[in-house]
């Protein structure tokens, strides 16, 4: 299939816009892209005409205001989508299923689904948040950007498993399983959408059983979205 170079380029940009948190030089971009720094201006020009980017008072480029509003269109149908899935993971791993959000340096839940045949469950809120480094859930996310020196060996492992274990990290005596979803590249960090499933249970989790359903989990989310 053919691509347009200019959408392509532009595309590339955002991602690369998203990924610079602290913002990023019209001279940098360009080095990223690989393009004249002329070709760059005229890119970041049309971006920042839809409010996709801004640039600073010290002329460094970010994220603007349009690309959480796409964010926040989005959040309906990804709901509509994956709430079986999610209930389905639930049901048959007999643990509290979630999904989070990577926000910044936390991580949010956003989705819940608690099994319908157990009697003891983990109550997890929607709106609870932790640090990204701390629990399956953030692990996992981390665990799907790019390799950094900085990884934690916890990161490491989950990118080598496909997916995070952890024990009582969050709660005394919990142990949550969770995964990654990954996204087409330019998508995830771009729009705020780095996101994970998993599920968390008490004592007695089969984590082996776990760890296939959430990442099997993983995979029909992203065919979901991508297709």
């Amino acid at each position: 299939m053919s691509t347009l170079q200019t959408l392509d380029r532009g595309l590339r940009a955002l991602d690369i816009v998203a990924q610079s948190s602290a913002g990023i030089s019209v001279a940098d971009l360009a080095r990223e892209l690989d393009v004249h720094r002329a070709i760059c201006y005229r890119i970041v020009a049309t971006l920042e005409a839809h409010g996709l980017i801004a640039r600073a008072t010290d002329g460094r480029i970010r994220l603007g205001v349009s690309a959480a509003v796409l964010a926040s269109r989005f959040e309906p149908q990804f709901a509509g989508d994956v709430q079986p899935i999610l209930h389905t993971l639930a049901d048959e791993t007999r643990a509290t299923a979630f999904i989070s959000v990577a926000q910044g340096q936390n991580c949010v839940v956003i989705m819940v689904a608690e099994p319908e045949q157990t009697l003891l469950r983990v109550s997890y809120r929607v709106g609870s948040s932790h640090p990204l480094d701390r629990g399956a859930a953030g692990i996992a996310i981390l665990a799907i950007r790019p390799e950094k020196p900085s990884d934690s060996d916890e990161v490491r492992q989950a990118r080598v498993d496909g997916y995070s274990l952890t024990r009582g990290q969050l709660e005394h005596g919990a142990v949550g399983v969770a995964a990654g979803i990954r996204l087409p590249a330019g998508v995830g960090a771009t729009t705020g959408l780095e996101r994970s499933v998993g599920v968390v249970a008490i004592d007695g989790l089969d984590t082996a059983r776990a760890a296939d359903a959430v990442q099997r989990s993983a995979r029909h989310i992203e065919r979901l979205i991508t297709n």
